[in-house]
């Protein structure tokens, strides 16, 4: 390299030859230098970002002092084959791979053969032509693959462009088979204070069924989202109809019901949004329909928190109090999302668009939440986080079994989810929870929740109060990359303390402690396949140590698209 530019006449040379042997110098350099080498395609890109110069004055990084300023200088102003990138600079020390070599030649050629179309061919010298000759014989093969990968590319993008969905619009898929089934128990689970004599005897069979969610993501700005999903499902819920209790749920049932009519895979929209960027540090999202804090602010449960990718179980997602006005229409904000310490906040109102009487976006239920986040590094993540409730459905909190207006989202009892006997209430949630990474691929996590209700109407007076927490462990392509193997233990939300007494004279409040345990390891086949064995252990269910232990044993399998 350094014997090549001690020659006392190199500058003294053709401005084409001595640009033809920088460019040679340069490829030379490339294998010397530990830079990732530019492809076709990255090098078609990049010169789309390039720009024609004039001067080479119009380069901010070439000085009269460097070597080949004479040479550089005399290719920009006589020949004009040289661009430069659009921010001034020419990055005259970069390696060059023979691809790029042979797109520069091509530039000068080009303008040769112009300058001699034009009747300028005394601006061409005699040994020049011999020179590019020379060279366009030394460099035929690349310049005809060059060639070549580029009318391939063109062609393949005018396919593209005549069959592309939509110009601004991409569809992300998501469908999951399931194949689970109940045992452990021939009863169904019955609240504390609740004769066991009166407990529904439990059936169950295995079932096979599915969900799947079609999302229409559509950008305007690059930095906005427009996001429509459509959803199918036909998975029966292990809850208060089945096994007696909610806390037995999975993270992706639900078989569409809507006012207790099942409609097994009816495909409806269940949610619509638009998220844009205010300024670099305010990013907020509107929901106009079926809106959840968990898919609007931090968790803190990374590998757990997808339904169809994450836990099993619909507790073992993350803390309940994420699940406050669960499908309701509203906005939340983030401050600083990328930042050490983001704060979000958050309103969700689940009746928005009925204009009658305790309805509407303010009147009718509703949830605001606020959090604070502090992540100092990688590693660590912990959060702050409180939510104000106010449920009523026409006075009454609805407690059928398909949520929307259960106070903890049918994650819990039901003395936790529905305290007061379908009376209306407000309450106040806090928690706490955090995420700390041991290397990689070890992940801890968990969180606690205590929230306060206090009752409406008729239970007017009346307070009760509320735990609940959990702890996950989890391990990070554990197999094949992409793969996970994680444990999850928690309390489900508990009603420890009720002022409401039935008129049968049964106290809303849960007497013992229910366990949660899971187990899992979701198999990752190929990037767009995964399937997921778990098991779900349920000890003392309903928070009565008189009911036996519940399992429920699923294998679920993801495909994304």
């Amino acid at each position: 390299m350094k014997k090549l530019f001690k020659a006392k006449n190199f500058f003294k040379l053709s401005p084409v030859v001595v640009a033809a042997t920088f460019f040679a110098a340069n490829s030379a350099m490339a294998s010397e230098v530990n830079e990732q080498v530019t492809s076709v395609s990255q090098l078609t890109a990049q010169s789309d970002n390039l720009g024609q110069v004039t001067s080479v004055s119009q380069f901010s990084d070439v000085q009269p002092t460097d070597w080949a300023f004479q040479a550089l200088q005399s290719l920009v102003e006589r020949y004009g084959c040289i661009a430069g990138y659009p921010n001034g600079t020419y990055r005259g020390n970069r390696a060059l791979t023979r691809y790029e070599f042979a797109a520069g030649l091509n530039a000068c050629l080009d303008r040769v053969n112009e300058l001699i179309a034009t009747a300028t061919a005394d601006l061409v010298r005699k040994e020049d032509l011999a020179t590019l000759q020379r060279l366009q014989e030394e460099f035929s093969a690349e310049l005809a693959t060059l060639r070549g990968r580029v009318d391939a590319l063109e062609a393949r993008t005018a396919e593209l462009e005549a069959n592309q969905f939509s110009t601004t619009t991409k569809l992300v898929g998501e469908a999951i088979f399931n194949i689970s089934d109940i045992f452990g128990s021939d009863e169904r689970a019955v609240p504390s204070g609740v004769p066991q004599a009166t407990a529904q005897d439990l059936d169950s069979n295995t079932i096979f069924s599915n969900r799947v969610r079609l999302n229409l993501n559509t950008s305007f700005f690059g930095t906005d989202q427009l996001q429509t999903r459509l959803q199918a499902r036909n998975t029966t819920p292990y809850g208060t109809n089945v096994t007696g209790t909610d806390m037995t749920r999975l993270a992706f049932d639900g078989d569409g019901r809507n006012n207790g009519q099942v409609g097994a895979n009816d495909i409806e929209i269940d949610k619509l949004n638009y998220a844009f960027n205010l300024s670099e540090a305010i990013r907020i999202k509107v929901d106009a329909f079926g809106g959840e804090f968990y898919e609007n602010i931090n968790t803190f449960n990374p590998d757990l928190a997808s339904s169809g990718r994450g836990a099993i179980s619909r507790f073992g997602r993350f803390n309940p109090i994420y699940r406050q006005g669960n499908g309701g229409a509203g906005a939340t904000i983030n401050l600083n999302p990328k930042g050490p310490i983001t704060i979000s906040a958050g309103y969700l109102a689940n009746r928005a668009n009925n204009p009658n009487d305790g309805s509407g976006l303010f009147d009718g239920s509703y949830a605001a939440i606020g959090q604070i986040a502090f992540q100092p590094n990688q590693a660590f993540n912990i959060g702050l986080t409180y939510a104000h409730t106010y449920l009523n459905t026409g006075g009454a909190v609805n407690v059928n079994n398909i949520g929307g207006n259960l106070l903890f989202d049918a994650t819990g009892s039901q003395y936790a989810n529905n305290p007061f006997g379908g009376n209306a209430l407000s309450s106040d949630h806090y928690a706490v929870e955090a995420a700390l990474r041991l290397g990689p691929r070890i992940t801890i996590a968990g969180w606690y929740g205590y929230s306060e209700a206090q009752g409406k109407g008729a239970a007017s007076g009346n307070n009760a109060y509320f735990e609940n927490y959990g702890a996950t462990l989890s391990f990070r392509d554990f197999g094949p990359q992409g793969s996970v193997l994680a444990f999850i233990f928690g309390q489900p939300p508990k009603a420890t303390g009720n002022d409401f007494v039935q008129a049968n004279g049964v106290r809303r409040q849960d007497r013992d402690t229910t366990y949660h345990l899971e187990a899992l390891y979701k198999l990752q086949l190929t990037d767009n396949i995964a399937v997921t064995p778990g098991v779900l252990v349920i000890l003392n269910p309903e928070h009565n140590d008189n009911n036996d232990t519940i399992y429920v044993g699923t294998l679920r399998t993801t495909f994304t698209f």
